[in-house]
């Protein structure tokens, strides 16, 4: 057997295979007599076929099985051995039908997209903003207002205000505007903040008990799952309906009053005498809102380190190895015109993983199993004490870890959780970044514009 390399070029290269008779025939022979200890020939007893007929009837498709697992193994050990950085996988020139029954030897070639020579390496010299959310007065009295209402009282007063949940009768009305016979209906809570309509919700405002309201229910809920859900019917139900009127008959009104801002409340929130009056509530909501913004930071700056890195190292690709390895190796069915619009993203997805690999072989970021195992214990003993359980021993821990990592999907989560952890960590440490502080809509608008 023979394997070669050509030169790269425009980062691809072509891969030629040639193999003869005796680099495969000994395990065909082994196999075919195999094959004939167990093969049920009419005529024969088994065991005693003669080897003309089990090679006339299996040779061929053994050669045909025996030269692909050779040829595979082969060229994954030369990618292998010679550190080949192949993107994609090889793809076969030459497509012309073998006559595998009157050939011995043979000649394949594959091409091979490569990926790009490069380095990376952080310094001083690149700089990016890293955006710290700071969760301003209004912020902070909506969360104060959302906890308030949490363990608020719920009354029933006898007319409606704006924000009131609406106990209803709802039934679909015909052309002219009576009640269906066989139309649908149900009971339900109308909550008016999930009412998209303006003019619609403010019917809900100041009714009463037996009050009765015409509303067409798919110009008010524009969540359709909610509205399903409302109704007792099924999506597909919902985008049928002979009429999009219902009549709403209220039956109840709920209405919520939040707690006052009282060391009552104080209490139940953060327990007893840890937070004395309403400015140390609220810096605490503050400061808590503040720590969970923390993971929506770095996610923005993860994004601008991708976007930064592709801009700046603008990686050459084997554009149309990479097109055409896609048309070929595609599950569903995958037009070029198809790739016209997304070979793009694809292509920067690529350059990034490559990048990101350079990286973590850069600043040996390393994973093991044993940091899988115990980022797994941690976050169950995290879980256990949430529920208010006792976390466990160690040994109890690894036992439960160990089942849950057995699960691949679940592996994979935590093992990208630990890389992203200790790349976010090369970032912060490598690059210059200039601390900005920005409310919470500020931050929004800077990421949808992104």
């Amino acid at each position: 057997m023979k394997l070669t390399q050509s030169k790269a070029k425009d980062l691809m290269a072509t891969i030629t295979v040639e193999l003869v008779a005796a680099d495969y025939s000994e395990k065909v022979d082994k196999i075919l007599k195999d094959y004939r200890k167990t093969a049920d020939v009419p005529g024969f007893r088994k065991g005693k076929t003669p080897m003309a007929i089990i090679n006339k009837k299996y040779r061929t498709s053994v050669i045909v099985e025996e030269v692909n697992k050779l040829l595979q193994d082969e060229l994954y050990k030369h990618i292998s051995a010679e550190k080949v950085r192949v993107l994609g996988s090889p793809m076969p020139i030459d497509e012309t039908p073998i006559d595998w029954e009157n050939t011995e030897d043979f000649t394949f070639q594959y091409e091979v997209g490569l990926a790009p020579e490069f380095d990376v390496k952080i310094t001083a010299k690149d700089k990016l903003n890293y955006y710290k959310i700071k969760a301003d007065a209004k912020l902070v009295d909506g969360y104060c207002t959302d906890i308030a209402k949490r363990y608020g009282k719920m009354s029933n007063p006898e007319v409606s205000v704006e924000g009131d949940l609406i106990f209803c009768a709802i039934s679909q009305l015909d052309v002219d505007g009576n009640v269906m016979s066989n139309g649908i209906s149900n009971e339900a809570t109308v909550a008016m903040e999930y009412i998209a309509d303006a003019k619609i919700k403010k019917q809900f405002v100041g009714v009463k008990k037996d009050d009765v309201l015409k509303v067409n229910v798919m110009k008010a809920f524009t969540n359709h799952s909610d509205l399903g859900s409302m109704l007792n019917v099924s999506h597909d139900a919902l985008h049928n309906l002979t009429s999009e009127e219902f009549q709403f008959t209220v039956k109840n009104i709920n209405q919520l009053a939040p707690a006052e801002l009282t060391t009552e409340l104080f209490d139940k929130v953060y327990g007893e005498g840890k937070v004395k009056d309403v400015k140390e509530f609220k810096a605490k909501v503050q400061e808590e809102a503040e720590v969970q913004f923390v993971g929506e930071s770095d996610r923005m700056l993860k994004n601008d380190i991708v976007t930064y890195f592709i801009e700046k190292l603008k990686l050459q690709m084997p554009d149309d190895f990479l097109k055409r390895w896609l048309v070929q190796t595609s599950e569903q069915p995958i037009t070029m015109e198809m790739l016209a619009t997304e070979y793009d993203m694809y292509a920067k997805s690529l350059q990034w993983q490559l990048i990101e690999n350079k990286i973590l072989e850069n600043y040996e970021v390393k994973v093991t199993q044993e940091d899988v195992l115990n980022q797994t214990k941690k976050l169950i003993g995290s879980q256990m004490k949430q529920y208010g359980q006792p976390e466990g021993d160690d040994a109890q821990l690894t036992d439960i870890a160990t089942n849950i990592l057995k699960n691949e999907e679940e592996r994979k989560k935590i093992y990208d959780q630990i890389f992203d952890e200790r790349t976010l960590v090369v970032y912060k440490e490598n690059f210059k970044l200039t601390e900005k502080n920005v409310t919470y809509d500020e931050f929004v608008k800077l990421a949808s514009g992104k």
